[in-house]
């Protein structure tokens, strides 16, 4: 029995005890005192606070010069858990609905195994991230010194993926995960009587036609060849109880997502074009602003081929080398910008009654524990073989 095996009793009790208290983006208090207490006691060098409430291990073996990083998410959203469980979330309103209870619990795992083993040479670091669902945790982490206190030759990022079966891995090179955007458009008008629409200007009818052409940006401005997504998510303007009331300003925000960094332009640019255009045509004005808040996640060819080769010590003939890249998110770009990257796609299993990510009944696979957490241990192995 290896190391990662007769460690499960307690990596599952420790991944049901994370997912009874869930924590939101740098509130993980409780987390990363348990994560760091776990990674102390394994004899892994420990440095707190860094982005906040995040955590680093550092775990150095032999003479090896090579260190790379792997990264988990440890953060919860704040969101109701409605399933009935044994480990349910006592925290109302809060739910690990990602999984990064299982992110964690597999690089706790990775790490008590190969303080064990000490089967390398070399130095890996051992990323706990707070924030990831939206509130900027890597790029914190990157502000406040990651990189430059703990160099690192490669950086890797795992997520579990429902609709791939626990002994299943995707590592594909190329685009994983779009970049995140925001956008927001207020049009300023000139309020007046809804039966005297001649004597304002109509800010309503203006933000109509913006909202309706927005598609074409997609459908006729970017290369069919590239994927994108323009939405509008959020529309703000008058008051319900006041139905004869044309209002003066009419708020409208949404995302943008793209997996290059020249689509990523032409979004910002073109939704801009789109509403300055509708302001002119109705006589009204336009305050745009767009916000970049996550780039895309691009995996790099070398990181990539290090990683398939891990993979397909653990999983074998379940390594998939094709898979969709998804239209969601996740600031490990963050890391990939300072160091060659890779994200992968671990299998959880079949969607419970149809719950994916950010659903109010989804939950991490237990079944997914020790593959995931082999993979870790197999990729530091390989990257950092000793000689």
């Amino acid at each position: 029995m290896d190391a990662i095996e007769s460690d499960l009793p307690f990596l599952t009790a420790l991944r049901h005890d994370l997912h009874a208290h869930p924590e939101l983006g740098f509130e993980e208090e409780r987390t990363s005192r348990i994560v760091a207490g776990i990674l102390e006691e394994a004899g892994i060098v420990v440095h707190r606070g860094l982005g906040g409430t995040g955590i680093v291990g550092t775990l150095t073996v032999g003479n090896g010069t090579r260190s790379i990083g792997l990264r988990a998410d440890m953060d919860a959203l704040a969101m109701p858990e409605l399933a009935e469980r044994p480990y349910k979330s006592k925290v109302p309103g809060k739910m690990h609905a990602c999984g990064h209870d299982g992110h964690t619990v597999l690089l706790l795992g990775a790490a008590r195994a190969l303080a064990k083993s000490r089967n390398f040479s070399g130095t890996v670091h051992f990323i706990f991230q707070p924030a990831e669902e939206g509130r900027g945790g890597a790029r914190r982490m990157v502000e406040d010194g990651l990189f430059r206190l703990f160099p690192c030759d490669a950086v890797y990022g795992l997520h579990n993926m429902p609709g791939l079966d626990p002994d299943e891995i995707a590592v594909v090179e190329g685009p994983q995960l779009a970049s995140s955007d925001s956008w927001r458009l207020t049009l300023r008008g000139i309020g007046t009587h809804g039966a005297k629409p001649h004597l304002g200007r109509d800010a309503v009818t203006a933000a109509g036609s913006f909202i309706a052409g927005l598609q074409t940006i997609v459908g006729r401005v970017v290369d069919p060849l590239q994927p994108a997504v323009v939405s509008a998510c959020s529309v703000q303007a008058g008051d319900p109880r006041a139905l004869n009331v044309i209002p003066d300003t009419v708020d409208i925000g949404g995302t943008a997502r793209a997996y290059s960094a020249e689509v990523r332009d032409q979004l910002e640019a073109e939704i801009g074009r789109l509403a300055r255009g509708a302001a002119a045509m109705f006589g009204v004005t336009a305050d745009y602003r767009f916000e970049r808040r996550i780039p895309p996640v691009v995996n790099h060819p070398d990181a990539t081929v290090r990683a398939l080769g891990a993979a397909r010590d653990v999983f074998g003939d379940k390594v998939r080398q094709s898979f969709p890249p998804s239209t969601a998110g996740d600031d490990f770009a963050f890391f990939a910008a300072e160091a060659p990257g890779c994200y992968v796609w671990l299998g959880n299993g079949p969607a419970q009654d149809g719950a994916l990510h950010h659903n109010s009944a989804y939950d991490f696979s237990d079944a997914a524990i020790g593959p995931g957490a082999r993979f870790w241990a197999r990729l530091v192995e390989r990257e950092l073989a000793a000689e």
